[in-house]
């Protein structure tokens, strides 16, 4: 059985691990953190909720400790970027906790926060910056931050930061940055562009791969329905009334469209609250906080303001609506299941949604089960075509990657408590 104590961590970290109820490391902790703490590039890809922030942020904090010298006023020696808001404050929450009683220092620079304070903040330098690229390019641009003492950049959540157009920003970024240094790359899924990225800014990275880009984590229970959209108001209000205290995470596509759902839920008496672009990032911090304490047991949200929730305690992830880029699907429902613990991934799928059904089964080279409805879809040389009145195919052989005609009940999963 392989242990964190078996890495040649500083001893300030095995304290840390212990004090934080870390015993065992994730596979993905396992295969990259001792190649990062040879100072290797990373190119690592792994389900969402697997684990991937300790297996750079350990490494990162090991070498720091071993490095003489405070940081220099306005300056930083290593650079995590996220591609939201949720995302930086959780990843600055979990290496705060790695560095707590030592000499090193955590700083989170993101939008939607005073920049003023965050000038002060950055003035007298510190150890781990972690930011968003929009709002680190506001500070490079007023000169508040200078990037050149940086030997450790990692790129989180890849995939998604192509997917918000944060290459441009990147651009501006990199050559700011010291060398040589350090690049560590992870991400869940794994598109064409990624692969361009990794050439541009990895020099003979080392790929950790511990699940093909774009499976769902195993111990997560998909399903899908198949209804009009009309009949989704009420199909949530059914589920969600199954097991009123279980902590469900319900996406919709647009912001106008969760924010009219949690009212609405909130109108018929559900413990409910929102979270996307609309929302200030005080709202969004409140309802994050709430939801994790279980004060709130209903969060809707939209992609990008999800992106970095990370509850364990999540029973249930609703695709209230389908995402319109596959990928989405695997990270939505990778808010479940976080951490080896059992999830549930519940679907709708009205028939205007079809195609992305197909797109996302596509990507996960699986199908979903069904709980309920007609499928109008066939599949028949990998293109999807109209299905009338017949019921969805069970495809051969069976086993855990094939689609049952009929789901499993829902059940509530074992609660626990987190580490």
């Amino acid at each position: 059985m392989f242990d964190f104590d078996m890495l040649g961590l500083a001893p300030e970290l095995d304290t840390a691990l212990t004090r934080a109820g870390f015993t065992q490391p994730t596979p993905i902790q396992t295969r990259a953190i001792p190649l990062a703490m040879e100072g290797h590039d990373i190119l690592g890809l792994a389900q969402t909720g697997t684990g991937k922030t300790l297996a750079f942020g350990l490494p990162i904090v090991h070498h720091l400790l071993g490095a003489p010298g405070k940081p220099q006023p306005g300056t930083a020696k290593a650079l995590i970027l996220a591609p939201t808001r949720e995302l930086a404050n959780q990843i600055a929450e979990s290496l705060r906790q790695l560095t707590d009683g030592t000499r090193l220092r955590v700083a989170t620079v993101v939008g939607g926060q005073s920049i003023g304070r965050q000038i002060n903040l950055l003035s007298r330098g510190t150890d781990i910056l972690v930011a968003t690229p929009g709002r680190l390019i506001d500070l490079m641009e007023r000169r508040a931050v200078d990037l050149g003492q940086v030997r450790h950049l990692v790129l989180d959540e890849a995939d998604q930061m192509l997917d918000l157009g944060f290459i441009h920003a990147l651009r501006k970024i990199a050559p700011r940055l010291g060398t040589p240094r350090q690049t560590m790359l992870f991400s869940a899924t794994m598109p064409k562009q990624m692969e361009e990225l990794s050439r541009a800014y990895l020099t003979d990275p080392r790929r950790v791969q511990v699940a093909p880009p774009g499976k769902a984590a195993d111990k997560i229970a998909q399903s899908v329905h198949f209804l009009p959209k009309a009949e989704k108001p009420a199909r949530l209000r059914e589920i969600l009334s199954r097991d009123l205290d279980a902590l469900t995470l319900v996406f919709a596509r647009t912001k106008h469209g969760a924010e009219k759902l949690m009212k609405g839920l909130v109108a018929d008496g559900f413990n409910a609250a929102s979270i996307h672009g609309n929302k200030s990032q005080g709202q969004r911090d409140r309802a994050i906080r709430a939801f994790r304490a279980g004060e709130i047991t209903t969060l809707v949200a939209t992609d990008v303001a999800a992106r970095g929730i990370d509850v364990p305690g999540v029973a249930y992830v609703i695709n209230y609506d389908l995402p319109e880029v596959p990928d989405n699907y695997v990270h939505r429902i990778g808010r479940t299941a976080r951490a080896g613990r059992e999830g549930e991934a519940i679907a709708f799928c009205a028939p205007d949604e079809a195609e992305l059904l197909h797109e996302i089964q596509k990507l996960m080279k699986t199908e979903i089960p069904v709980a309920s409805g007609t499928s109008p879809l066939r599949i028949e040389g990998g293109k999807a075509g109209r299905r009338e009145g017949s019921a969805p195919r069970r495809p051969r052989g069976g086993g855990n990657g094939g689609a049952a005609t009929q789901a499993p009940k829902r059940r509530r999963p074992r609660r626990r408590r987190a580490a």
